[in-house]
Formats: C-alpha cells, structure tokens, sequence
C-alpha cells in the first residue's frame, strides 16, 4: 500500500469559508473526507496535514520521507513566493502533484507563475476541489505503471507520458489526445486512467500533451503539435500500427491529424466533430471562438475535411452534457457518404468513458486493435 499525505497551506483551514465563489463551499474536514475515499479507490493511505506556517509546511515535507511515498501540496500563495519549500520537496525526492482550486493563471499576474512547480512530478490547477481527485489518481496511475516522459518538440507542451508495455515488441500502439475544450487547465491526467489499461494490455500508449488556449495553444499550433506526436508515434520502430483516441476536444484534433498510411483507426470518445456548430452553440462556453481566434472553422472542423481516409469509430453518450451526440452521429453519416469506414457507437451512459474500470470503456477497448 502506497501513502500519500496532502498537504494543504496557508488560509485552506478557512476552506468553505474564504471566498466561497473561487474556492468552493466545501471545508477543509470535507476535503479531507472526500481525499480518503479518492485514495481508497487505489488501496492508497492517506494523511493530511495543514498549516500557515512556511516552516511547519517544510517540516512536513522533511517528515514525509519516512512516512509518505507522495505529497499531494496545495502550497497556496507560498507557491509564489516559497523557494524554501521548492528546495525542501527537491531535497527529498518524493513524487508531488501541486494542486490549486482556482485557476490561478487566469487571476492576478503574481499568482500565474509557481516557484514550486519545478519540484513537482505534476500541476493541477483550476478544476475545484476535483483537482485533488486527479491529483491523487496521477500518483496512483505513476506507481501502477510508470511512463517515460517523450519530447516530440522544443515547446515545454510538447511530449508525451509514454508506456511500453512488459516483454518484446512490437507492439501496437495507440496516441491519446485529451480533451478540456483546448483550455490549459486541463491536461493529459485525464488520460492516465486508459493509458495505463491499455498499457496493462500490451500497447505502446502516447498520452500526449499539447499546447492549449491561454498558454501558446489554438487552432493551428495545437494541431500543429498533435500532428508532430502522431508522426513520433508513427515512427517508433516498436510500433506494429498505430490508433489515434481523441476525447470531447482533443477528438477534433485526432481527427484532423490522422492521416492515412501513418494511422490504421481513429477513436473518439464524446467529440467535437464541427466547429461551426460548435461556435453556434457556444459548447464548452464558447470554447471554439477561443480555439479559432480569427481562423475560419469550416478549414478545421472535421466534418468539413472529409473524407478522411482512416477508419473511424466515435463513441458518444445519449445525454452527454458538454458535447452534444448529433455532432458524432452527424459526422458518422457524412463520413460513410463521403465513402469513409465510419461507426457511430451510442452510448446509454458515458460517465465512465475514461474510467478503466467503467462499461463505457470495456465496450472502447473491443474496438482498439490490441
């Protein structure tokens, strides 16, 4: 059993209290609560630990060598500031998510750089209280199956968490794209989960980050850069063929970057498939205005570049709240008239599509060439 202590900083004792519309109404004993059973999903130990106190927060960090193989930190505003802390977690190695409730790169210009981050195996940001989830399951999917981080480019977004699979290759692989709305608080963690199982099942998994919208990322570079880490993928000599999974966003991107001779499937889960309709219905908060800036969406929006000459499989739930199903079935029914293989797979329910151990994603993995 793996241990985990999340260690929560200055003001956080006032959680459910201080600025409730930035942090959330949960408190701190809640949090807590909620971090303990997220760990027991995982057969993880967990501790907690809080203070105001710069020094008290290294002591714990110092202390954790002894009774901890990872820290969850919410460092706070010390994350600004703190080099101590920076240096007590590169002092002792353990691997650390930081985490923040807010998005603090879209706040004041003083939050928006962490002096901590470079000490830390991962930074979560601007999902909640949720970000502790994530952070807790990255740990948990790192121990469970180690990756190797993969550089397909010389921007700080450009690689891959790249597992290889135990025995002798090659063997088939498969590159994931994650979704968020192309926004840049939302990374390849979401992704963990699948990359692992599918690992687990004998394929090379490229769980690939890319640049996003606010930092360096949109239309054209993020493509750009899903583009480069299909081609690295392609090109492994490990790789026996190669599946491209998108999911909400990231599956436009898929899309859009799988080509034939480099990609033998594409697979999307719950995806954007037209970014006019997209723009229209102002989806994800009028996600696609941000991800287009002033590029036309028809030049971008998959269902308007077919055929695309990749068999393609989208999965998508009936009710799924945040990409609406019509934009799978419709660019199923374009593609198949286009004279592409094409499948769309309804769902009943895809709350689990990125869950290992959901139904949503057993019914994925049949139709992964593993």
């Amino acid at each position: 059993m793996h241990r985990v202590v999340v260690v929560n900083g200055p003001n956080l004792d006032l959680l459910g209290i201080r600025e409730p519309s930035v942090y959330g109404s949960t408190t701190l004993p809640e949090l807590i609560g909620l971090c303990e059973r997220w760990g027991a999903r995982f057969d993880l130990e967990i501790s907690a630990f809080q203070s105001n106190h710069e020094g008290a927060i290294i002591d714990r960090i110092h202390e954790a060598m002894n009774d901890a193989d990872g820290i969850v930190l919410n460092p706070g505003a010390y994350a600004h500031t703190s080099y101590a802390i920076h240096d007590a977690l590169a002092s002792v190695a353990i691997p650390t998510v930081e985490v923040h409730i807010s998005n603090i790169r879209n706040r004041e210009s003083w939050r928006r750089i962490s002096v901590v981050e470079p000490a830390c195996v991962h930074t979560i940001y601007g999902r909640g209280i949720d970000g502790y989830r994530a952070a807790i399951s990255h740990l948990a999917y790192r121990w469970r199956f180690p990756a190797q981080i993969v550089e397909y480019g010389s921007h700080p977004d450009q690689f891959a968490d790249v597992r290889e699979p135990f025995g002798t290759g090659p063997w088939p692989a498969t590159v994931l794209v994650h979704g968020g709305f192309w926004r840049h608080h939302l990374a390849r963690d979401v992704m963990d989960g699948i990359a692992v199982d599918l690992a687990e099942r004998g394929m090379i998994t490229w769980n690939t980050e890319y640049r996003r919208v606010g930092d360096g990322g949109g239309a054209t570079s993020s493509l750009a850069d899903v583009r480069l880490a299909i081609k690295a993928a392609a090109a492994d000599p490990r790789s026996s063929s190669l599946t491209v999974i998108g999911h909400e966003a990231g599956a436009l991107l898929a899309l859009d970057a799988s080509a034939p001779g480099e990609v033998d499937r594409c697979i999307t889960l719950g995806g954007v498939t037209d970014l006019l309709a997209a723009r229209q219905s102002r989806i994800g908060d009028d996600a696609a205005a941000g991800f287009l800036g002033g590029s036309p969406p028809e030049a971008l929006s998959p269902i308007h570049r077919l055929p695309l000459g990749v068999p393609v499989t989208l999965f998508h739930a009936t009710a799924d709240e945040s990409v609406p199903a019509q934009h799978s079935a419709n660019y199923v029914e374009a593609a198949i008239a286009a004279g592409d293989d094409a499948e769309f797979v309804e769902l009943d329910d895809g709350s689990g599509i990125l869950d290992p151990a959901g139904a949503a994603w057993n019914d994925v993995v049949t139709r992964v060439a593993l």
